[in-house]
């Protein structure tokens, strides 16, 4: 979806008759309801630096212009392309527009950088990692961006902020994405130029920004074969038994709701060690390859972080970063948006989603509407607070309520502590989650202790 589009001749018309930001409001309330004062106030006063950049004859007038892209099944939104031709080749530019003044760099972190946003100096992503993220999943998931062979380049353009000696900014630190997405600043208003004049030299009356928006929701060749390629010698994603058992059925189930166009629930029962999460991620790429648009689900960002990095190996972050989500990003998913959705840790959904638990409906009710195949795999026994509230009966009430076929099915195998269900039992009964026969037996070459002090235990450890 795209707020506001036209050629670069209606653009500069629209800002030079202040009409631009009445117009995008405009636009933006009726597509995507209340607007924020601070956005208003960003769109005036970026739109007059792209109104500089933009007043060069040798851009086409006929190249087109977009303003606030949504990117589908995400929540984010492109400030501003550029798109036209470059001879033969469609060229699309995509640009991350900052008002920035100030930015400290963050050590340890991947495409990190603090800086003031909200009344506050945060941290938020570097923005060539911006632009460059938001390129990959246009070309990742748009068809016409694939079929029409669409080059994509992104850069980003901070026009307020002034360049200085050691610029954390462009420290070599960020040096690879800003590689993929160059950064301009303040007083660069030429080398901007003559990026966009690089790749653009013919315009095409907005032509590919329609091919865009209208381009169907897919996950591309070249990422189904990148996520093959991060499973391959990952001994962490290995299935065996009944893991292989439950994963035909997921596979088949998804492929029926696609087909038939009936919603499909399935929901997998499993203790720890039965390799739930292992079984999540095998499907995850598996429906990718088979060209259905599917995310990672799970409230934990740790667990989505670990199995993200275990996946990309030696990929870089914003290339699968897409696929893993939190529980609470499917609020305001359209119906059937997604093919599939593959809950980990089902039993720490929550009622309500946002910082104080206050938005949308139940998360389980979401994600289940927002899916055509959802797949949950739960462990009642793992809840952490009172606030997780998933489980197996509320997922019957609304998958009952979304006219959906649900299947329930269980993972047996134990993975973890020596593959000795003898001690999980007894570690059941030790800690009063249920009474076993295995009260006065742990099985051999274990060596159980319990400490006072944590950092006694550290210690030790």
């Amino acid at each position: 979806m795209i707020v506001y589009e036209s050629t670069k001749t209606d653009f500069l018309d629209d800002v030079f008759n202040d009409e631009l930001v009445n117009n995008i409001t405009k636009n933006y309330t009726e597509k995507i309801g209340k607007i924020n004062e601070r956005e208003v106030r960003s769109w005036d006063n970026s739109m007059q630096y792209m109104y500089r950049v933009l007043s060069d004859r040798e851009i086409p007038d006929e190249a087109g212009v977009a303003i606030e892209f949504k990117i589908p099944h995400t929540s984010r939104r492109v400030d501003f392309i550029i798109s036209g031709r470059n001879k033969e080749k469609n060229s699309i530019i995509i640009l991350e527009l900052k008002q920035w003044e100030a930015v400290e760099k963050v050590e340890g972190k991947e495409a990190i950088v603090k800086t003031y946003l909200n009344k506050g100096i945060r941290e938020t992503t570097h923005p060539s990692y911006q632009a460059s993220s938001y390129a990959s999943l246009i070309k990742d998931y748009n068809e016409n961006a694939q079929k029409e062979e669409m080059q994509l380049y992104p850069c980003a353009y901070l026009h307020n902020y002034i360049t200085q000696k050691d610029d954390p900014l462009s420290d070599n630190i960020y040096s690879f994405y800003i590689e993929q997405a160059p950064i301009f600043v303040k007083g660069d208003s030429q080398k901007l130029r003559n990026f966009i004049k690089r790749y653009i030299t013919v315009g095409d009356n907005k032509e590919n920004l329609y091919k865009i928006e209208k381009g169907k929701i897919r996950p591309s060749k070249s990422l189904q074969d990148a996520l093959n390629q991060m499973l391959k010698g990952n001994q962490e994603f290995i299935m065996i038994d009944d893991q292989k058992v439950v994963y035909e059925q997921a596979i088949y189930m998804a492929e029926k709701a696609v087909r038939t166009g009936t919603k499909q629930v399935l929901v997998i029962n499993g203790g720890p060690g039965t390799g739930k999460s292992v079984l999540a991620i095998n499907l995850l790429v598996e429906l990718t390859k088979r060209h259905m648009v599917s995310q990672y689900v799970t409230k934990n960002v740790a667990l989505r972080h670990v199995y993200s990095t275990k996946l990309k190996r030696d990929f870089r972050k914003g290339y699968i970063e897409n696929l893993f989500k939190g529980s609470g990003s499917y609020i305001d998913a359209p119906k059937d948006e997604f093919d599939a959705l593959i809950v980990d840790e089902t039993h720490r959904l929550n009622e309500k989603s946002g910082m104080f638990q206050n938005l949308g409906e139940n998360q389980t009710k979401g994600i289940i509407n927002a899916s055509k195949f959802s797949i949950f795999f739960i462990d009642e026994r793992q809840k952490v607070t009172i606030n997780d509230v998933g489980s197996p009966n509320q997922i019957k009430k609304f998958a009952k309520e979304n006219n959906a076929n649900i299947e329930v099915m269980h993972l047996e195998s134990q993975f973890r502590c020596n593959g000795s269900d003898g001690y999980l039992a007894w570690l059941d009964d030790v800690l009063q989650i249920r009474e076993t026969v295995n009260s006065q037996y742990m099985a051999t070459q274990y060596d159980f202790r319990v400490f006072d002090d944590p950092n006694e235990l550290k210690s030790e450890i």
